[in-house]
């Protein structure tokens, strides 16, 4: 396996919870996306290009802060052993979140974070924008949209030492969300609620065993450093 293995996995797991979490990306995003794309004068591809291509590029930013993030904690004092308590915590975070979507953890983290009436206003001012200009700040708009998938990843994202690999890994969820939302308006709205909470548990699966990893990764980094020095 080669240096870069460890992030080829992370973000196939990224990719897969987004594919996974399918129908939490209609319960949080699809009524926006329909809203929006249902409206007339929407025409042509391009603004479905706008749209996921700016909810997307905000994943890849929040990717790259937290991992940047991470790195700055991580080289003030002894870097090693911050780098690794910061893996760890990360990792518990995601665990914590990916139960959270399994219905396996009792504190809900969705749309009681999002400021709905700002979104709306931002919505609305969005659809006299023309499709184009508009569909990229409902996009925008979009991508800030809270929820337990996203800061399960973001929270992975903060444990890698390199920004651009935290944006990698963003863009691979993004990615992942692409066929939920493209077709939010059609497709997953004909499957059943027992099919969309199969996914939705799958979903978190995944995150959890993302999250396991990372915490693993982490407290073994920890011990090795600390023996090493002390």
């Amino acid at each position: 396996m080669t240096a870069s293995s460890p992030l080829l996995l992370a973000c196939g797991a990224a990719f897969l919870t987004g594919i996974l979490g399918s129908a939490h990306c209609l319960g949080m995003c699809g009524a926006l996306v329909s809203a929006f794309f249902m409206r007339p004068g929407i025409r042509g591809f391009l603004p479905y290009v706008a749209y996921h291509g700016a909810r997307i590029l905000v994943y890849a930013v929040f990717g790259f802060a937290a991992a940047a993030l991470g790195s700055a904690l991580a080289s003030s004092g002894q870097v090693g052993l911050v780098q690794a308590v910061l893996q760890g915590v990360a990792g518990g975070v995601v665990i914590f979140l990916g139960l959270e979507l399994m219905g396996l953890w009792q504190l809900r983290i969705g749309e009681g974070f999002a400021p709905l009436r700002w979104l709306s206003w931002g919505f609305a001012k969005a659809f006299s924008k023309g499709p184009v200009l508009g569909a990229t700040l409902a996009g925008t708009l979009n991508g800030f949209m809270p929820c337990s998938m996203t800061m399960a990843v973001v929270a992975n994202a903060a444990a890698l030492s390199s920004p651009l690999d935290g944006m990698l890994l963003l863009l691979a969820f993004g990615v992942g969300t692409l066929p939920s939302m493209l077709s939010a308006s059609w497709l997953l709205g004909r499957l059943g609620a027992r099919a969309r909470g199969w996914l939705l548990k799958a979903a978190g699966l995944v995150i959890v065993g993302m999250g396991a990893v990372s915490l693993w990764q982490g407290v073994r980094y920890f011990l090795v450093l600390y023996h090493l020095l002390y």
